[in-house]
């Protein structure tokens, strides 16, 4: 195997969105983390620690400023950790993203005003991945809505998952627009904990706690689950931000404390945000505050299949996204494959013919394909695979191609 070594982490922001943490002039910049210092006497006194921060320390987590909360970058290593969840299976704390409970009457209906994707395809026990917009089509935050039904009163419950930097925006915005139509929207995660269980061999594991079926539930799939050892049942969806199969847990603080525990003694790997950023750009899952922001479109980052204007429903943003489906976006977002071992960071120019026509909005060394890969905006006219393309690194053009994403997908 080629050895490389990743001098730099960029770590994805979860949607991120800016970092709360650095945020002050230069947000887009400081959303990607580059020659990171672990010196805990720097970091910012106010920062939030999740309820699995000890845990993560003494498992040999080396901590950062992110999003407002210091987490974990790395365990054992970036890339020892990516083939984990790429082979086997790994396990990461995501409690710094948001998790809103919306419930009322049809509140489907009312949350519908707010994203372009019908939220009518799916049902109880289903979920989607959507963005929430802007009057300009931009893009405010990605979110992914699950359906849990209804009670016995008939009243209608929505679980949302928001980014972490934009929780306290989202979380006032939403209740600005559902709560004067008779919605409550709370906070489901409070002190709880979010762990992702991802890799081939995550569900597996977690029907050993279980003892249920899980692999009959399905991508987006939902659940309450009874897990050994735990007081509570556990939510539990069959999603993740790392392009292998996995789950994502709800749990309370307690019980979240003990399953990371248990985890750790069936050999589940620890994983950082490091590793979960190069697992999601080789899967081509796109990070909030670099590869799409309030001032590009779905239809620009590749997103367009979310934009449902087949349906009669208005929504925030229709008639800007109505005009660009219409003309055409004037630029999108595509994959690079890089010649050599350089590697395209966030905010690198892409030329064509020695001329800036592009930026990168996302890159790094793939673990798995072992080449450099990226995400990067450019021309309409240029986003078709195979425009053979540049980006300008330490003064130097090193070529790149346009190829099809993802980069990498599971078999």
């Amino acid at each position: 195997m080629r050895k490389f070594k990743l001098r730099t982490l960029s770590v994805a922001v979860d949607a991120l969105k800016p970092i709360s943490a650095f945020a002050s002039t230069s947000d887009a910049k400081r959303n990607s983390i580059h020659r990171i210092r672990c010196d805990h006497a720097r970091f910012p006194m106010d920062l939030q620690r999740t309820p699995l921060h000890d845990l993560c320390r003494d498992t040999g987590g080396r901590m950062v400023p992110f999003a407002g909360w210091e987490m974990p970058v790395q365990f054992s290593g970036l890339v020892a950790e990516h083939k984990a969840v790429r082979d086997s299976a790994g396990m990461f704390d995501i409690s710094h993203m948001g998790v809103l409970r919306i419930e009322g009457s049809n509140p489907k209906d009312a949350l519908q005003t707010l994203v372009p994707t019908d939220l009518h395809r799916i049902g109880p026990g289903q979920a989607c991945y959507t963005v929430l917009l802007n009057d300009n089509g931009g893009i405010r935050d990605d979110l992914i809505i699950y359906d849990q039904g209804e009670s016995t009163s008939g009243e209608g419950t929505l679980l949302v998952v928001i980014n972490a930097a934009c929780a306290d925006s989202d979380t006032t915005w939403l209740k600005q627009q559902l709560e004067p139509r008779g919605l409550r929207v709370q906070d489901e995660k409070r002190d709880g904990v979010l762990l992702a269980l991802q890799g081939p061999k995550a569900v597996g594991i977690l029907e050993q706690l279980s003892g249920e079926r899980l692999h009959e539930l399905p991508r987006f799939g939902h659940c309450l689950l009874s897990l050994q050892g735990l007081s509570d049942q556990v939510f539990c969806a069959r999603t993740g931000y790392t392009g292998e199969d996995g789950v994502e847990l709800l749990l309370s603080r307690n019980d979240g404390r003990k399953l990371w525990t248990q985890l750790l003694e069936l050999d589940v790997t620890p994983c950082g945000l490091g590793a979960r950023d190069t697992l999601r750009l080789e899967a081509a899952m796109h990070l909030y505050g670099q590869d799409m922001t309030t001032s590009t479109n779905p239809f620009e980052t590749g997103l367009g299949w979310l934009v449902h204007l087949e349906m009669p429903q208005d929504f925030i943003g229709r008639r800007a996204l109505e005009q660009v489906a219409a003309e055409g976006p004037s630029r999108r977002l595509v994959g690079l494959k890089l010649q050599g071992r350089a590697i395209a960071r966030h905010d690198y120019p892409v030329l064509h013919d020695g001329e800036t026509v592009g930026i990168v909005t996302s890159g790094s060394w793939s673990p798995t394909l072992e080449e450099a890969i990226a995400l990067a905006v450019v021309p309409t006219h240029l986003a078709k695979v195979g425009s053979e393309l540049g980006v300008e690194i330490r003064g130097q053009v090193q070529p790149a191609t346009v190829v099809k994403r993802p980069f990498y997908r599971r078999g």
